[in-house]
């Protein structure tokens, strides 16, 4: 190890403090798939010099054996106590806890349980998990997402929730809820990507190798009839865009691509991609400017013109419409963890 290695690792261990805190509330039925997801993706996060960002602690409602929905248990070694030290409480779908699902009600013993996590603590779902973030009060009058399959009966059973169904995940601050099974990868991502950035995340999708972002919604994957297999799709359109953000592209431009009219080639890029082409476009162009602002010392100036936003005043425009945050505040607040 370098002495500048050896010095970043020790400022890690000295000044960035304990890792964040994941406890992830296994709960009878649980998806073995869903509950691995927060431990790989937080799990895989790093800093700069290799120290974990997070830890991870699996708990049920008492400790001892956890049934799923395959032909194996698992045994978690924490109960309910371990919901108290938490900074994020991530809840997977589990599939045997009938009142949750029925009537909208957590059991007493889930309830006590979620009555030891403290205020303030941020709270995330992973498919329909949401349920029991529902049935606890979490999501009233607030934007939530489930799977798709379960969206209409989330709805009925919980009448003050904001459902949206075409989502793969909604981030309401301290509470975030993801669509079906593997949205709860991006959902994870998203939130290594808020606490330390885009390269951070971009490193952890590598290592898992998933997309560090996904295009579109769940809607493109609820069940439709399928198109003609002669019908052409928009991907070539989209790669030419990707390699081509920093010039001026019209909608034409795409369409002709793929040889389809307007009108044609938007509804298939809505259809494929769950986006219009211009809304996929300012995305694409707000995660360009994200990893310069993160990566480069480019001026304001330069970022914008490289993103495709023309001029600083539409890229402070556009992401703080986005992410809430100017660029130089989002510059200041990640660039020192992707460097």
């Amino acid at each position: 190890m370098n002495q500048e290695t050896a010095a970043g690792a020790e400022t890690d261990r000295a000044g960035a403090g304990a890792p964040h805190r994941v406890v992830v509330l296994a709960l009878p039925g649980l998806l073995p798939f869903e509950l691995g997801i927060p431990h790989r993706i937080f799990g895989r996060a790093r800093s700069p010099y290799g120290a974990p960002l997070y830890e991870i602690v699996t708990c049920g409602v008492r400790p001892g054996p956890v049934p799923t929905d395959a032909d194996f248990a698992i045994h978690v070694e924490h109960g309910p106590e371990a919901l108290a030290t938490a900074d994020t409480v991530v809840v997977p779908a589990s599939y045997r806890l009938g009142p949750v699902y029925r009537e909208g009600r957590l059991t007493p013993e889930l309830a006590g349980a979620l009555a030891l996590v403290r205020p303030g603590t941020r709270m995330v779902s992973i498919c329909t998990g949401g349920y029991v973030l529902a049935a606890a009060g979490l999501l009233n009058g607030r934007p939530a997402t489930t799977h798709w399959s379960s969206a209409e009966h989330f709805q009925q059973l919980f009448p003050e929730v904001r459902v949206d169904a075409d989502v793969l995940f909604i981030d309401d601050g301290d509470v975030l809820t993801s669509a079906g099974v593997a949205a709860g990868i991006d959902l994870c991502l998203h939130l290594v990507r808020r606490d330390h950035g885009t390269a951070v995340a971009n490193d952890v999708a590598r290592r898992t190798v998933v997309p560090p972002h996904r295009d579109g919604g769940q809607a493109q994957y609820i069940r439709r009839p399928l198109p003609e297999p002669q019908l052409a799709t928009t991907t070539a359109a989209r790669a030419w865009a990707l390699d081509r953000l920093h010039e001026p592209i019209q909608l034409r431009d795409l369409a002709r691509r793929e040889a389809m009219s307007v009108r044609t080639f938007t509804r298939r890029f809505r259809e494929e991609v769950g986006l219009s082409p211009g809304q996929w476009l300012t995305q694409q162009r707000v995660e360009r400017a994200r990893h310069l602002l993160e990566t480069t010392g480019l001026s304001m100036e330069q970022v914008a013109r490289d993103a495709g936003f023309g001029t600083a005043q539409s890229l402070r425009q556009h992401l703080t419409a986005v992410l809430g945050v100017t660029p130089t505040v989002y510059r200041r607040t990640f660039r020192s963890t992707a460097v």
